[in-house]
């Protein structure tokens, strides 16, 4: 009986094909940015009060400048300790009976009785437009900006359920084609919306196909490749995400408007449906669908795309992944042990989400240059791919995972209590923080897997993962309304939320150089799955000649 991968020794574990296909897969990873943190750009609120008509008229009569009529307009409230022009309210006066003219410099109006604006807002966001700006989305409103990020997440919740299920009985391959149909299709309706309630229905359902067909490309393009490969092509696969998010203040800076952002965010989705002709099916799928002619067939191109010859064994190829047990979310949290990891990993899941869209979304609001703010933290993400891939196989998983959030943790709450004068030394805090938090969320990812048996694997990554979509429904409200309280208060919540993340991380066993658990028994009794790896090493020695052990492939270790 011959498996996929004893084949793929033979076709090439990371050959020209591969190499191809994954470079395309990659690509998939950029505008995933643009749509998970999009929102910093398209739902910015810039700086704004209330508009008097009667104000606004005399300004361009009288060639005033903004803050000459703002003057005039709003009062003065307390924010923060400060005194700042009111963004909700302004004076109860009507201009149009007032002897005002264009000499007025300074009235006395401290007071003038003060009410909500009546005839909605001005922007200091000149030449731009984003759809808080086209909506009047602040004061009373500026709750519904959390909802765009919501119900993101929400398609993201359900999307990834769906398709990962239409991905074991459809295919790898159609369920990606058929997802960026769907982002295409959803991306031009967001583009195009009338109002911001039929924008926040499309907007789910780009989160929908979006982060389903990620998955989907994830899991095709591990599929392929050899087992020692994997782990760095799933790290370098995310990586890309941290390409487009320094591609996306640079399209934000040029593009003015945000429907447009829009536009140029979903095209590339539009141009992944010509994959088709260019990615192949998983073998493995083909294989546990019993349709051995295909997978036969696609892994002699990729042999012959390689340049390599495949033995007879392809005549007895099977199913590696075939299994008789069938899982159930009570093999999660039955016995103590897998109880455990499931609790953790599902909290980690959760905070990595939180922290991490709270971080990048918190750019929007701190007053600062968006753009280069955003292209600043976004640098800092890099470090993280090749820290992990330069840590966990000589340090191993849990310590660089604990402390990546630990650190994360740390410099939340160091920034919150850096005084804005000290701005660079604020700055650098905070890249580490978003750093930190950036290495624990592609952890997470591998360390999720390796932590289940094989024939709960796939349940217990999608159960876990589900707490990632739910802080990312909480985050934007967590940010947004706390920070309206005070504005470096979200920073101490993410900074809670990230220690006891590491704190948690440290009660996990380490992995590094164990064997894949292929039983509840192996995660609950691991000295016994060491004995019985020990046990079949020894059997092999003893069945083989000397000069041929070393031949031979050693048990899966991670």
């Amino acid at each position: 009986m011959t498996t996929f991968d004893d084949i793929l020794e033979e076709a090439g574990e990371f050959g020209r094909c591969q190499k191809r296909v994954f470079a395309l897969l990659c690509m998939v990873s950029m505008p995933w940015a643009g749509v998970y943190v999009g929102i910093v750009f398209q739902g910015y609120t810039p700086d704004h009060w209330c508009r008097d008509p009667a104000v606004v008229q005399r300004r361009q009569s009288c060639g005033w400048s903004l803050a000459d009529s703002r003057r005039l307009t709003v009062p003065l409230v307390n924010s923060s300790g400060a005194l700042q022009h009111s963004g909700c309210e302004q004076y109860d006066v009507d201009w149009n009976a007032t002897s005002l003219t264009c000499d007025t410099q300074e009235l006395d109006l401290s007071k003038t009785p003060t009410t909500a604006c009546k005839a909605g807002w001005e922007y200091d966001y000149e030449g731009r437009q984003s759809f808080v700006t086209e909506f009047d989305l602040v004061c009373a409103d500026g709750w519904l900006v959390d909802m765009y990020q919501a119900t993101l997440n929400i398609g993201f919740l359900v999307g990834s359920i769906a398709i990962g299920y239409l991905a074991d009985r459809f295919g790898r391959k159609m369920s990606f084609l058929m997802s960026n149909l769907l982002n295409g299709i959803a991306g031009i309706l967001v583009a195009v919306a009338p109002n911001y309630v039929s924008l926040l229905v499309f907007r789910t359902l780009y989160g929908f196909g979006v982060k389903g067909g990620w998955v989907a490309g994830y899991v095709l393009i591990t599929e392929i490749v050899g087992v020692e490969y994997r782990r760095t092509v799933g790290v370098v696969y995310q990586m890309f995400f941290s390409v487009g998010i320094l591609f996306l203040p640079l399209l934000a800076y040029y593009i003015t408007d945000w429907r447009w952002l829009q536009v140029v965010i979903t095209v590339p989705y539009i141009l992944f449906l010509s994959y088709y002709w260019f990615i192949p099916e998983s073998p493995r799928w083909l294989l546990s669908q019993n349709k051995k002619d295909k997978a036969v067939e696609i892994t002699e191109a990729m042999a012959k795309e390689n340049k390599m010859t495949l033995s007879k064994n392809i005549e007895s190829l099977t199913d590696d992944n075939a299994d008789t047990n069938t899982a159930s979310f009570m093999d999660l949290i039955r016995t103590p042990k897998m109880r455990k990891h499931t609790f953790i990993l599902s909290y980690n899941w959760f905070t990595s989400a939180v922290v991490y869209q709270g971080l990048i979304m918190r750019l929007g609001i701190l007053g600062g240059n968006v753009y280069i703010d955003f292209l600043i933290s976004g640098l800092v993400e890099f470090p993280a791919a090749f820290l992990i891939l330069f840590t966990i196989e000589r340090i191993g998983r849990r310590l660089p995972f604990a402390t990546a959030n630990i650190v994360a943790g740390a410099s939340c709450f160091i920034t919150a209590f850096i005084p804005d004068s000290m701005f660079w030394f604020k700055t650098v805090v905070a890249c580490i923080g978003r750093l930190g938090i950036t290495m624990a969320f592609e952890m997470v990812v591998f360390v999720n897997t390796e932590l289940y048996p094989t024939f709960v694997r796939n349940l217990g990554v999608s159960v876990c993962s589900t707490l990632c979509d739910i802080g990312g429904i909480v985050a934007p409200f967590m940010l947004y309304r706390l920070a309206v309280i005070w504005l470096e208060l979200p920073l101490i919540i993410f900074g809670s939320l990230a220690f006891v993340a590491g704190g948690l991380v440290l009660l996990l066993p380490e992995t590094r150089g164990v064997p894949l658990p292929d039983t509840i028994e192996d995660i609950e009794f691991p000295e016994r799955a060491k004995e019985k790896v020990m046990l079949r090493n020894q059997q092999m020695t003893n069945l083989l000649p000397n000069n041929d052990v070393s031949t031979n492939k050693d048990p899966a270790t991670v």
